[in-house]
């Protein structure tokens, strides 16, 4: 015991750099051997002419192979002179920082030898091999468990953990088709069905070839749309800037073999997705629900699709399901065309070169996932999983799958008991709510490869925060944002959760996806698609949106970050009623208009209202119990700014307050001691507390979410003191809240109230009005 325990103290004391030595050589670097103070014999050697001859026929050995012609096209390459001059930066820093640990760690060598004395030296240097002797079975040991120390925080630094031992056995360059898998010949099996069937929605929009006339218009033109109604879906707007394209039908019904669904998928969608299915669809066989069968018919025809009805409680896994379908399906294609190519180009005559098999990006990573949480990566992984896996008697190999479900797994019991929320808060916050995050995931034929490097993966799944942080800002010295260079099909599921997060983490992303890489990273040109080579990415990648409401800045994201040449597909469905209907509380709704001439000066306009106009109403003590609720954090920032300034009674509660400080602010807003409560809508979404001891409501802007509406006001019953008719609600809106005021009114009365600049008063008696 005592030499196991010193060989693990020896390995917490060592660096990073010393362990890899360890791991790599098997012995610690010379540089921290332990010096006597005996001087050695040294020997010297005579070394004869041929020597000098064979050195040299060596050296110029070495000049030839350096110049190659793989070297002269990666000449060709224009490298930035940014990223030289911050290798030599970084390499500097490491060079000072291994300096300045080395003198700590010889001091205190020196120090500990001059105390224990001459004959502890013995002693000391056989223990030491007896500890590194130790530390390499421990390291051994943790390399067959398949864990990384470097994410042990006892080790020193912790660093992000990706799979490095797969690397060979998931590589696209050097793997090839199976003849078992029966994908050997698809090619063959495309072409002569090709008569019965359409041709392939992946091959059609990954092998046409724009031409610049095309590219110029795209850009320059505007889209022309057109509308028609789908039964479930709704009213659907279809707009592209070419040529007008035919107006996608609803199919009742679809045949999976008619799909194109790469061979595993036809036989295991069925199996996966029978869950969701209703009495009504089995009876007629049908592997899809309605509303996965007409969003399935819009991603498999590769156009970009906004939908904005999402809900984490109906219909969230339905859609999960579907878009998972639709990205494995094209991975699986995407690298079965690599694989068979390389068979092709491995049996080719030597000498014969062609041109005919560009079949990758610059980049290896073809989709990328959006999600908010990790629970929602982790139930991702686990339909692809499902989706690859034929039966339950034949498992795909999934490597790092224990560390995965460790690490985007939650444990039961930290959630704490007897909290009453909405059933909409439950659905969303599910599981492990964790927002930053990334994870890389290589799919090869009968296996998946979690934790993959980035330039080695297939699909990347990541938060905002998570691949913002890869991604950096600029000026900074670590950031990368090349393996974005190729993304094919972009997924950005529950966008209304990044505007409770952090939305300009989306928009940072947008700006900085399918650029040209600065590095080769190793890619073969020969292979490259010529779209990607001439910098059209954009225009050939499906941007996949969904969202659980219509918000100006997710429209603002669909339509302008999405370029695909064959056009754009958006749900506009209209709220017929709204959520004032849901206010079970009588209670009178003051709807207040202020004039702004634009949407910039809209923030100041409201701000400028409520201070010369609302605020005076509420000043007299008779108002008190007053909750202003603010949806944008800048707003509540001047708000209390202010309320401090005019040395107004009040007390704030935002989403960085303290539980201790919330508690106070609750106890003195219901006792009165208090008159105003200022309250953000992202605390109220993260935390969905019952405020008690409201007596007049303003809302200084609609809320994101309508349901919020009725569910603030649905607060004043929970304080009873019979003094209902002194309850008031007033909002303030614009002309450019049209579609929050829509959400929670209703469109016809929204109509109504912009066209008339008068102030609207709504009297709400607890039935659905």
């Amino acid at each position: 015991m005592g030499k196991r325990r010193g060989g693990r103290e020896l390995l917490r004391s060592l660096s990073k750099k010393q362990k890899k030595h360890l791991r790599e050589f098997g012995e610690e670097h010379p540089f921290y051997d332990k010096v006597s103070g005996r001087p050695e014999a040294t020997q010297i050697c005579e070394l004869s002419e041929d020597s000098d001859k064979s050195s040299a026929e060596s050296d110029s050995e070495t000049e030839v192979e350096q110049v190659s012609g793989y070297h002269k096209l990666l000449a060709t390459l224009k490298t930035s002179p940014e990223s030289e001059s911050e290798e030599e930066e970084d390499e500097s820093e490491s060079e000072e920082a291994e300096e300045s640990e080395a003198e700590m760690d010889s001091e205190g060598s020196q120090e500990i030898g001059e105390a224990e004395g001459g004959e502890g030296d013995k002693k000391d240097v056989t223990e030491e091999e007896e500890a590194t002797d130790t530390a390499e079975q421990m390291l051994s040991q943790e390399q067959a468990d398949g864990t990384d120390t470097s994410c042990d925080p006892r080790h020193g630094v912790i660093e992000e953990f990706t799979d490095v031992k797969h690397e060979s056995e998931f590589s696209l360059e050097t793997n090839f088709m199976e003849e078992e898998s029966g994908d050997c010949n698809a090619d063959r099996k495309d072409s002569s069905s090709s008569q019965a069937l359409p041709e392939d929605p992946f091959k059609q929009h990954m092998d046409k070839e724009l031409e610049e006339k095309e590219i110029e218009k795209m850009s320059t033109l505007p889209k022309t749309s057109s509308q028609s109604q789908w039964p479930r879906l709704g009213q659907v707007i279809f707009s592209s800037t070419l040529e007008k394209q035919k107006s996608l039908k609803a199919d009742k019904e679809v045949d999976v073999k008619q799909l194109h669904l790469h061979k595993p998928l036809e036989s295991t969608w069925p199996k996966v997705n029978k869950q969701f299915l209703s009495a009504v669809d089995k009876a007629i066989d049908s592997s899809f629900t309605p509303l996965q069968r007409e969003l399935f018919c819009v991603m498999n025809s590769y156009r970009d699709l906004f939908y904005p009805e999402r809900n984490a409680l109906t219909n969230g896994e339905e859609v999960r399901h579907a878009y998972c379908l639709h990205a494995l399906n094209h991975v699986l294609k995407a690298n079965a065309q690599v694989l068979s190519n390389n068979a092709r180009r491995r049996d080719r005559k030597p000498g014969t070169d062609t041109d005919d098999h560009r079949d990758q990006g610059l980049t290896r990573p073809k989709v990328l996932m959006i999600v908010p949480f990790r629970e929602c990566a982790l139930r991702i992984v686990h339909i692809l999983i499902s989706l690859l896996e034929v039966s339950d008697k034949k498992k795909i190999d999934v490597s790092n799958k224990k560390r995965f479900k460790g690490e985007f797994g939650s444990d039961p019991e930290e959630k704490p008991p007897n909290l009453k929320r909405p059933e909409d808060y439950e659905a969303v916050f599910a599981g492990n709510i964790d927002d930053h995050f990334r994870i890389g995931v290589a799919i090869l034929q009968k296996s998946m490869r979690l934790y993959a490097p980035f330039y080695s993966s297939d699909i990347i799944i990541a938060s905002p925060l998570g691949i913002r942080t890869v991604i950096g800002a600029e000026g900074e010295k670590k950031r990368d944002f090349d393996f974005l260079s190729s993304i094919e099909i972009l997924i950005i599921d529950q966008a209304d959760i990044y505007l409770m997060q952090n939305w300009e983490h989306v928009l940072h992303l947008m700006k900085h996806i399918n650029l040209l890489p600065l590095d080769s990273h190793g890619v073969d040109f020969s292979r490259v698609r010529m779209l990607n080579l001439n910098n059209w990415s954009k225009y050939y990648r499906q941007t996949l949106l969904f969202s659980a409401l219509q918000d100006p800045q997710i429209n603002s994201v669909f339509n302008k970050h999405c370029f695909n040449y064959t056009g754009q597909v958006a749900v506009r469905n209209v709220p017929l009623t709204g959520s004032i209907s849901h206010v079970v509380v009588q209670l009178p709704h003051v709807f207040r208009r202020l004039e702004a001439d634009s949407v910039t000066s809209v923030i100041d306009a409201r701000f400028q209202f409520f201070i010369d106009k609302v605020l005076p109403e509420y000043r007299d003590a008779i108002m008190s119990h007053t909750l202003i609720y603010v949806p944008s954090y800048f707003d509540y920032v001047r708000l209390r700014n202010y309320f401090k300034k005019e040395d107004l009674n009040f007390t704030p509660i935002c989403e960085y307050s303290k539980k201790a400080a919330v508690c106070r602010a609750r106890r003195f807003f219901l006792k009165g001691e208090k008159q105003f409560l200022l309250f953000t809508e992202r605390f109220h979404f993260y935390k969905r507390y019952t405020i008690k001891g409201i007596r007049n409501l303003i809302f200084y802007e609609l809320p994101t979410y309508s349901h919020f509406y009725s569910e603030i006001c649905n607060m004043l019953k929970a304080t009873d003191n019979g003094v209902d008719a002194t309850w008031t609600c007033t909002v303030l809106y614009s002309k450019y809240d049209a579609q929050k005021l829509a959400a929670v009114v209703g469109i016809d009365r929204t109509a109504q109230m912009l066209q008339s600049k008068k102030n609207v008063h709504l009297f709400v008696t607890g039935e659905n009005d």
